[in-house]
């Protein structure tokens, strides 16, 4: 469920966000407001994991996308950068390298100036509804089944592996609920086009190591989304075993829980089982504010997810957790139509879309307060 890129206004914003962000390196930008809890926050304890956000933008404003980058930055010790396929400059001819010298070369130095790990996982469907096709492709009436739009995906992951260099990559975004409710052979090509794409960065690359992994959806392993009975995900590691780290995607308000203190401690690791993968949480969280008729939630209960998540990372030893969003988005600044489901993650983020500082923020920094297990 990401939404990370809904949109090629989002793709605008974030190039914006880049670009800009690059100079207020050197000149600066000014603090939205004083920081949360600077006083009180405390460093006692340690953690396994690394914690970071990506660059998602609350509204198309290129000042306020640049100065929630500038802050969530300083609140983060690594950076994920969630994208998708550019299946559009691709189809149309445009290379690989142009398509990320576009979007992705300038964001990678703009972490690295920033001294953040960097992991990149790429999205082949569609992020926002998982039963269909990425909507570029959809749109050009073309498939992820087609041999040739799968030769166009093995070459954008050659050029993305050799000009951005992440430490971690993910191949694919949620496959257990793309296996669950896509046509099956959509998840087939999934499976055929990622398992290709390891063996072309392992055969071209055979002394880095790069750590490799397709996320699968949390919920859909626990048997909630969609309703039913536990699964795991033995499948997974069974169709895409050129994994070696176990990414996670989990927004736990939609399968159900109803309360953060709900969901089991072992919520994690379960998933992972014995197997000696380590855990990283790609994307996900819990919304501050209600929706009518699905969930409710307030910004106590949010941060309240925030420390409850810290135990469930705690107790899987994990390496990573990202929120996509560190600011909540502004649906009514952006082009229409939104996607229908956008609004059940519109208010995921630390900030509030003005950039005002809410509860969680403060829990977050106290659990990033830790010193770091190296």
């Amino acid at each position: 469920m990401s939404f990370a890129a809904y949109s090629d206004t989002m793709m605008t914003v974030r190039s914006w966000a880049v670009t800009a962000g690059i100079a207020a390196v050197t000149i600066g930008c000014p603090r939205a407001a004083r920081e949360p809890g600077e006083s009180d926050v405390s460093s006692d304890g340690l953690r396994s994991y690394r914690m970071g956000f990506s660059v998602v933008p609350p509204k198309p404003d290129i000042k306020v996308a640049v100065q929630s980058l500038e802050i969530w930055t300083r609140h983060a010790d690594a950076a994920i950068m969630h994208m998708d396929v550019p299946w559009a400059l691709l189809l149309a001819g445009t290379s690989p390298e142009d398509a990320l010298r576009k979007d992705g070369v300038e964001l990678e130095r703009y972490y690295r100036s920033k001294h953040l790990q960097l992991i990149v996982t790429i999205d082949v469907t569609n992020g926002l509804g998982r039963e269909s096709e990425a909507p570029a492709l959809v749109t050009a009436h073309r498939s992820i089944t087609e041999p040739a739009v799968q030769r166009l995906y093995r070459n954008y992951v050659r050029a993305l592996v050799d000009m951005l260099h992440p430490d971690y990559l993910g191949l694919a975004a949620e496959t257990n609920l793309i296996r669950a409710i896509a046509p099956r052979p959509v998840y087939d090509a999934v499976v055929r086009m990622t398992n290709d794409a390891a063996a072309d960065v392992r055969r071209s690359h055979p002394a880095r190591g790069l750590p490799l992994y397709v996320s699968v959806q949390v919920e859909t392993a626990w048997g909630k989304l969609p309703r039913g009975r536990y699964v795991g995900i033995d499948e997974d590691l069974r169709d895409f075993p050129f994994m070696n780290v176990l990414a996670l995607s989990s927004y736990p308000y939609l399968g159900g829980f109803t309360d953060p203190d709900q969901i089991s401690l072992d919520y994690y690791a379960r998933v992972r089982g014995t197997r000696s993968l380590r855990v990283m949480v790609v994307e996900g969280g819990w919304p501050s504010a209600s929706v009518r008729g699905v969930f409710s939630s307030s910004p106590e209960m949010q941060a309240r997810y925030i420390a409850r998540q810290s135990k469930l990372l705690d107790d899987a030893n994990a390496l990573a957790v990202f929120q996509l969003s560190f600011a909540d988005l502004d649906l009514g600044s952006f082009p229409k139509p939104l996607p229908a489901i956008l609004p059940l993650f519109a208010t995921l983020g630390l900030v509030d879309s003005n950039l005002r500082f809410k509860p969680a923020l403060a829990t977050w920094d106290k659990i990033f307060a830790r010193r770091l297990q190296r």
